[in-house]
């Protein structure tokens, strides 16, 4: 399984340390992302054509973005937890600079990583293929966005929560029985 953090994360996250926990370290692999979108594109494709048995991906915010173009591309199923829709409307106040919340360090952001997140979208993705977790409170992006781009989709809405998905782990039987359907 491919664990994919989101903005600004790493694969030290709590989500990351929660899914390893649940389903064995040795089963998930949750590499720290290079901000720059084209190469944590890179290294995620790098990362399922050396593994190509990945059973699925779970993507939270940003890493869910990246997992609707990677289960596109390679047809995995993936679990997006409170995903960005459009990252590149939404990301435009991380330019000239974003922060890794993990470490507290600056990095610069650049108006063309926007550029490449719009053209790695996938406007129709295979409803199918996607079990989305969304909570009404989350306070970074708007949940009736995924709504929007998966209607009738596999969702799970919740009322209240917040952007990192508050009791997710409750969530992991729900994940499990979705990747083993």
């Amino acid at each position: 399984m491919l664990y994919i953090h989101g903005f600004g994360s790493s694969s030290f996250g709590s989500k990351s340390k929660v899914v390893k926990n649940y389903f064995g370290s040795s089963n998930v692999f949750s590499p720290s992302l290079s901000y720059v979108p084209h190469l944590a594109i890179d290294t995620l494709e790098q990362v399922i054509e050396f593994c190509p048995n990945i059973g699925g991906i779970i993507g939270s915010s940003l890493g869910g973005y990246y997992a609707i173009y990677l289960s596109h591309k390679f047809n995995i199923k993936s679990v997006l937890i409170n995903p960005a829709i459009r990252p590149y409307d939404i990301l435009r106040r991380a330019i000239p600079k974003g922060i890794n919340y993990y470490d507290n360090s600056f990095f610069e952001f650049k108006t063309q990583y926007l550029d490449f997140l719009k053209e790695i979208e996938i406007h129709n993705p295979d409803i199918s293929k996607f079990l989305i977790l969304l909570q009404k409170g989350d306070e970074v992006l708007d949940y009736r966005e995924a709504l929007e781009k998966f209607p009738n989709g596999n969702i799970l809405l919740e009322e209240g929560g917040n952007h990192s998905f508050e009791n997710f782990e409750s969530k992991l039987p729900t994940i499990r029985s979705f990747f083993n359907g």
